[in-house]
């Protein structure tokens, strides 16, 4: 049986990439036989922390490490930016999480195509957030879709995708690294395939179905109290660890204390009603919350410029006076 003739010698890539998520990917694709990375593109280096000092991106830090070229342009528009990237010849650009458009000038490069690691099940869930927005609409699985690219976001055919089930306790961080293990590992797959010969059949997305996950702000981690536990549940579960989910605590000697909220869980059935966002006590060591429907236990909260403390010691900490005590 004759050979595919990229059977013979591993696939030329390029790596387009900027966090953590794009940085595990990539930590995959260097293990992998199939392909070998020429260069790694990613965003240029930004101030964080609290003495803005200026830091690296976590796929550049990996790249330096492997030794791998590191080109960090702030975009596509420049010519010679082109130029260069088209210079290695790359069968296949792969891209997770750059943070950057690619106009069409820069999708045409690749010999094979340009590869897409997104994570959710296209069409749902286009856009910068899926990972946050699908916790937060309380859904019960996501995925990971890879899709030859084009110039519209996240609208390309898909090549492949897996689904990952959403367990009732999954943070944004604990779904983020799930999501990248399998992206990593689907996109591996995927190479060896193309290398392979298998004819890989794009399947275009059906618009109808589309819905979107707009980039989180810090709007997003305010707690409305005036909604089921269950939603309440999702949404602080969905803005961990970022921008966090956000309560004000009030009371006669304690106005206004800003509060971060760790992830709890519902808890029992309200036995009459009770004004949305009232402290009702603590319970099995958890400050419990009224929502519409049941309370809301919370195990732990930060307050602002402190570290995260559990319910108990808060309470015995900034509750000496008693429980009269309302988050809004």
């Amino acid at each position: 049986m004759m050979k595919h003739p990229l059977a013979a010698s591993p696939l030329r890539a390029v790596f387009m990439g900027t966090p953590d998520f794009a940085a595990r990917i990539l930590a995959h694709v260097l293990d992998s036989p199939d392909v070998n990375v020429l260069a790694v593109y990613t965003q240029p280096d930004r101030p964080a922390g609290r003495g803005q000092k200026s830091m690296p991106p976590a796929v550049k830090k990996l790249a330096l490490e492997r030794r791998l070229p590191v080109f960090q342009p702030t975009n596509f528009k420049n010519t010679e930016e082109c130029r260069v990237l088209a210079e290695g010849a790359p069968d296949v650009l792969l891209v997770a999480a750059y943070g950057l458009i690619l106009p069409q000038t820069v999708l045409d490069i690749p010999r094979i195509m340009p590869v897409n690691v997104h994570a959710s099940l296209l069409p749902r869930l286009r856009g910068a957030a899926p990972i946050q927005r699908a916790i937060m609409n309380g859904d019960t699985a996501t995925g990971i879709s890879l899709m030859r690219m084009e110039a519209g976001l996240d609208t390309g055919p898909v090549l492949m995708q897996k689904a990952l089930a959403i367990g009732f306790d999954d943070t944004a961080r604990t779904l983020h690294d799930g999501l990248a293990d399998l992206g990593g590992r689907l996109l591996t797959e995927c190479l060896g395939r193309l290398r392979a010969g298998d004819a890989l059949r794009p399947t275009p997305q059906d618009d109808d179905r589309a819905t979107y996950a707009p980039k989180l702000s810090k709007a997003d981690g305010r707690i409305d109290w005036n909604r089921p536990a269950l939603t309440v549940h999702a949404q602080i579960r969905g803005v961990t660890p970022w921008p966090g989910a956000r309560s004000t605590l009030s009371r006669p000697d304690l106005p206004g204390l800003p509060l971060i909220f760790a992830p709890g869980r519902p808890g029992a059935a309200l036995p009459e009603p009770v004004a949305p966002g009232t402290l009702l006590g603590l319970e099995e060591g958890c400050l419990t919350v009224a929502c519409t429907d049941r309370a809301y236990l919370v195990p732990a909260v930060q307050p602002t410029g402190k570290a995260l403390i559990d319910a108990r010691a808060f309470a015995n900490g900034y509750l000496k006076n008693g429980l009269n005590a309302h988050f809004e």
